[in-house]
């Protein structure tokens, strides 16, 4: 009995730090890039800096946000980009005659539409989510291009440039960024609906068989990615003072990548908008470092890659221990 009892103590020590590893390891990395980041130059921490790194980050920090809904159903959007171009847009046009409000909102509805199609299609027609946002990349950038023949709209009110001002010394565009994380955190993790998104997305046929309207819930995933990428569309066209139809060209890869290193599993019914946060900091931060570095885009390229998959692995390890008892 001893000898057992011993055996438990030792096991204990174990289990302890691989629980914590386990819950903690994305927010671990985040922290060895910080104290990286300060040894390799004095800049890196300072305020101003990080509330660079918070304004730099938001606009993906918000598409993110709407793709994490996605993945969890097990879905996928690559048209994240042109519906944040088309958004900005159709804000940028309607502001010199309707005012901020009207514009504002009709952004978030193309945004929202656009989605909406993804998620009719993808549900109703049987059409595979890769395909069908693939084929909506490529004609939502196309009617970003065609509202003004492929010409940027410049001047934009002075109201609508609010969102890229700071608010108390803090960017403006950051702390809706932060809201609307702490909003999703909230909805996934203590409503009936985001728990109905985990369920579809770990069985969707289990879901359907408990009564859950699988298509339906999937649709409202993809309306949430429209509506939020509508959204970052119209802070980066504020922020830049300019409706830009090529905006957001390339914004999907950087947040799918982002959401899968916070833990999002692409398969679905796993992962969360608080590891899509940090993702999102984590790969800005290795950026800024580069940057502030003075090193080339190709090296932070490679890197970002590396880091990627290292992180990747990490989690999956973890993953196998937890499912195995070794923590």
């Amino acid at each position: 009995m001893e000898y057992v009892k011993t055996e438990k103590a030792q096991a204990k020590p174990s289990f302890q730090l691989g629980k914590f590893l386990r819950k903690y390891n994305l927010l671990l990395l985040l922290l060895v890039f910080i104290v990286i980041g300060s040894l390799l130059s004095p800049k890196f921490l300072t305020v101003q800096n990080f509330l660079n790194l918070l304004q730099q980050s938001a606009v993906t920090g918000i598409v993110a946000i709407g793709i994490t809904f996605v993945i969890i159903v097990a879905g996928i959007d690559l048209s994240v980009g042109s519906v944040l171009a088309f958004a900005g847009m159709v804000m940028a046009l309607l502001l010199p005659h309707t005012g901020l409000f009207v514009a504002f909102l009709a952004g978030i509805a193309s945004g929202a539409v656009l989605g909406w199609i993804n998620g009719v299609v993808s549900t109703k027609l049987k059409i595979p989510a890769f395909i069908a946002t693939l084929a909506m990349m490529v004609a939502a950038r196309g009617l970003a291009l065609l509202l003004t023949d492929g010409k940027p709209v410049f001047n934009l009110p002075e109201s609508v440039r609010f969102f890229g001002k700071n608010l108390f010394g803090i960017p403006v565009s950051g702390l809706i960024w932060i809201a609307l994380t702490l909003i999703a955190i909230f909805v996934l993790r203590y409503t009936t609906f985001g728990r109905k998104l985990y369920a579809i997305g770990g069985n969707p046929q289990s879901a359907h068989l408990t009564g859950i309207e699988v298509n339906r819930y999937i649709t409202f995933a993809y309306v949430i990615c429209g509506a939020l990428s509508a959204l970052a569309g119209i802070v980066l066209a504020s922020w830049l003072t300019v409706g830009q139809p090529t905006a957001g060209s390339g914004i999907e890869l950087d947040a799918i990548a982002a959401v899968v290193l916070g833990g999002t599993s692409l398969m679905g019914g796993v992962g969360g908008v608080g590891g899509t946060f940090i993702g999102v900091l984590l790969m800005s931060m290795i950026t800024n470092i580069f940057n502030l570095l003075g090193l080339s885009s190709y090296f932070q390229s490679i890197f970002m890659g590396m880091i990627i998959v290292l992180a990747l692995v990490l989690n999956k390890f973890v993953i196998q221990k937890k499912e195995q008892g070794g923590f």
